[in-house]
């Protein structure tokens, strides 16, 4: 099992921050061109960023994965836990 690349996880912290409207810092210009030229994003009437269906999509793809990996990681560790009392 791989974990989940780190960069996945920074994508998905933008994809929520725009999606609860939190005020983007300085930094984040770069990434939003990015995600709006992917598509990911679109801008409504006054110019915010907001998620497009598929920005939605990404994160639920995105937690949905993290939420595979900790149940992997659980069995993997349950398992473990009945060699060693075995």
């Amino acid at each position: 099992m791989h974990e989940i690349p780190i960069e996945d996880l920074a994508l998905l912290e933008v994809l929520k921050r725009v999606d609860q409207r939190v005020a983007m810092e300085s930094g984040d210009t770069e990434i939003l061109e990015r995600l709006l030229d992917a598509g990911f994003l679109e801008t409504d009437e006054d110019g915010v960023p907001v998620l497009s269906a598929a920005g939605v999509e990404m994160c639920k793809s995105l937690q949905h994965r993290i939420a595979a990996d900790k149940q992997a990681a659980k069995i993997l560790a349950e398992r473990e836990g009945e060699v060693r009392a075995g």
